[in-house]
């Protein structure tokens, strides 16, 4: 079955011509249709993908093949593309197309990656559930019950259910490692600026970052050397020379290292904050369980603090919406996108535009943004927010002057219910209490599939490191993912 196999095993059916990326194509289509219930596209446009997948025939059949000629990935709607509509999840964008694509899509598609289509995501990447999309909820395909969680969830569930063999997602606050935890697959989110945000759509601009899902951390080192890069178009893109991100992932980790132990000499941090209260026993079992079979492997293991984590909440709070009320501001009507087709003048025209076009969760961060940016909460609030921050990003030092990486919990829970959170927000946005210091400090992050719940509901691993360090988490994952089987699991709660 073509959508079981991995990018590299895809790569070679392509190049021995065993198949065709049109067949091929045509195969994750026709997926796509089928599980149309899953909700997990916003978009899909049939002849643009064909054509796509034509070019790469030829290019295949000229002997001129790349990395990706003819793989299928789906792509977040919050990236703008010259080929598909880009909505960001929210009516105000409805049927927008871009006149050009992201940085970070460009450079999928000169790899040769055909697009299957834009994913369903929280409405301007607001949310940790993929509950606030104008466009409906995405449904998780190990429990269709269940949210697959968010923003990147549309992303996530293409993977994991068998519609797209990688997709692009972006992390503000966890959203690519959260929705990977939930869904079963990996997903890294890079160090700050590695990835061009350039044609991505702003929610929190010092937070955002892109990066790949995948099943395996071999596949997602494949997609990362293809989109991560410096780009002049993007003032915050760091220059950096390319790196092949799966350089590492075949070689021991010291050249103390042995067969039966390759990753002999690696040091793991385990924050005592992230196993305290609130922390789902399952959850603690699994993630407690793949790092004992790290010490199998080799890896020893040292107790470190992260003292201000639950700090990360409240400054995420402020940050985040203090940046998206300010990036938001410019969808007013006037120039693109949604406009009230009833106003007595301009200012009216801004007010019923956005009230009929952002949801309550946006108009909710707008509001909070906005106030904290206001004159008497600035110094209040924000400054002070902004304080904690750095106090956050020493804490990580701190730690990582004691150990290679860091590993715990993505969530402090499996994929919870659709609706059981939406009543609440605080609720919500406790969920995530694991991620959100990463993306304050700018750091390296990833989840990995290490186990499930009694119900069946996936269970991730997060790894940490520090800055530039993405071989060499994709490394310990994939050494990892090398003597377990966690991420070879196929969703069965879903119809095929």
């Amino acid at each position: 079955m073509l959508h079981t196999l991995s990018i590299s095993e895809m790569r070679a059916q392509l190049d021995e011509k065993k198949t065709s990326a049109v067949e091929v194509a045509q195969h994750f289509l026709t997926r796509i249709e089928a599980q149309r219930d899953l909700n997990a596209f916003i978009s899909v446009d049939s002849e643009a993908t064909l054509a796509q997948a034509k070019i790469a025939d030829a290019t295949i059949a000229a002997g001129q093949s790349q990395l990706l000629t003819g793989i299928p990935l789906a792509h977040k709607d919050v990236f703008v593309t010259r080929d598909f509509v880009t909505t960001a999840g929210s009516k105000i964008l409805a049927q927008y197309k871009s006149p050009f694509d992201a940085t970070a899509i460009d450079r999928l598609s000169s790899a040769g990656a055909v697009c299957m289509g834009k994913t369903n995501m929280d409405e301007f990447a607001m949310g940790s559930s993929n509950e606030n999309s104008f466009y409906g909820k995405v449904k998780n395909p190990w429990d269709v019950t269940r949210v697959p969680g968010g923003s990147s969830g549309g992303s996530a569930v293409a993977v994991a259910a068998g519609l797209s063999l990688g997709a692009t997602g972006t992390d503000t606050g966890g959203s690519i490692r959260q929705p990977a935890s939930f869904t079963g697959i990996t997903g890294i989110k890079p160090t700050y600026g590695r990835v061009s945000r350039y044609g991505m759509i702003a929610y929190a601009s010092s937070l955002d970052q892109g990066g790949p899902f995948a099943r395996s951390a071999a596949d997602c080192a494949l997609l990362l050397t293809a989109m991560a890069g410096f780009d002049e178009k993007d003032s915050t893109s760091i220059e950096r020379a390319d790196e092949d991100y799966a350089r590492l992932l075949n070689q021991p980790f010291s050249s103390n290292a042995t067969e039966s132990q390759p990753l002999k000499g690696l040091k793991i941090g385990v924050p005592r904050e992230f196993y305290g209260a609130g922390l789902d026993e399952e959850v603690k079992a699994a993630t407690q369980a793949a790092i004992a079979q790290y010490e199998t492997l080799g890896a020893t293991v040292v107790e470190v603090s992260l003292p201000k984590t639950e700090l990360s909440i409240p400054t995420y709070y402020v940050i985040a919406p203090a940046e998206a009320s300010s990036n938001l501001s410019r969808f007013d009507g006037v120039r693109y996108g949604h406009r009230a087709r009833k106003y007595s003048d301009l200012e009216d025209m801004y007010r019923k535009t956005r009230t009929e076009g952002f949801g309550w969760e946006v108009q909710r961060r707008i509001l909070v943004g906005t106030y904290v940016l206001s004159h008497g909460y600035y110094d209040a609030y924000y400054l002070q927010a902004q304080r904690l921050r750095r106090m956050i990003a020493e804490d990580y030092q701190n730690a990582l002057s004691q150990c290679d990486v860091i590993m715990g919990p993505v969530a402090p829970t499996p994929a919870w219910r659709i609706g059981e959170k939406s009543a609440d927000p605080v609720q919500m946005y406790l969920a995530d209490i694991y991620t959100l210091s990463l993306n304050l400090a700018g750091l390296p992050g990833m989840s990995i599939p290490c186990g499930f719940s009694a119900c069946g509901l996936p269970i991730g691993l997060q790894i940490i490191g520090n800055y530039f360090d993405e071989a060499r988490l994709l490394q310990i994952a994939h050494i990892y993912q090398n003597t377990t089987n966690w991420h070879t699991k196929q969703a069965t709660n879903h119809k095929e």
